[in-house]
């Protein structure tokens, strides 16, 4: 097992081209930037879906191209979001606070997880020859909704990306999608060191609050 898949890693690497390569050095990039509360995280997320667009559009993967372009405006509105607020120029960090999610937006996401889910996982699955379509249409719906919840700086959002990733680490992998998988896996655990980060950060921010 293991052999195969020190296989797959090598050949999945001598198939990957430079623009792709970029793209994933940028995703890396979006993702410890963003867990940094760093504003250049959206320059970089903009780069990263920017290559992937051309490249799944390229590859003639549709609906992959149609996902890069909902990450694209994300981008955009995360960084004009982050910037409503003035900014310590020195450091790229916005003031715009970390807050927690009520009980209620939990439902809200979920709800609409949910029924993204199973919505499109039925439609592909009776009317594409798509591979696990109900996983897929889980990783890529909650994805969307968990994206702007970065946007608005929800702490909670690397907890929903925590079992994002580890999903799509299984979907990648069933598909032999090694390296993809690996990189997922380095995603998770930036996921659980940005969760941690941000609530420290929300701690020093309420401690401020009460100071002043």
């Amino acid at each position: 097992m293991m052999e195969t898949v020190r296989e797959g890693i090598l050949t999945a690497w001598q198939a990957m081209s430079w623009l792709e390569v970029a793209a994933v050095a940028l995703g890396i990039a979006y993702v410890i930037l963003a867990a940094r509360q760093n504003i250049l995280c959206w320059p970089a997320a903009l780069g990263s879906t920017g290559i992937y667009f051309y490249l799944m559009l390229d590859a003639k993967l549709y609906l992959e191209s149609g996902l890069q372009v909902f990450y694209l405006l994300m981008a955009i509105y995360g960084w004009w979001a982050w910037l409503r607020s003035p900014s310590d120029k020195q450091a790229q960090t916005p003031t715009k606070p970390v807050t927690h999610m009520s009980g209620l937006q939990h439902a809200l996401v979920v709800g609409l997880g949910v029924v993204f889910t199973l919505g499109m996982g039925f439609y592909f699955d009776n009317h594409t020859n798509a591979n696990m379509p109900y996983v897929d249409a889980f990783t890529t719906g909650f994805a969307l909704i968990t994206t702007y919840m970065v946007t608005e700086k929800k702490l909670e959002n690397w907890l929903y990306w925590v079992v994002i990733d580890a999903v799509t680490i299984y979907l990648y992998f069933s598909r032999e999608f090694y390296l993809s998988g690996l990189l997922m896996f380095a995603y998770t655990i930036i996921a659980v060191v940005g969760y941690f980060q941000w609530r420290n950060d929300m701690h020093k921010q309420a401690q401020i609050s009460v100071s002043t």
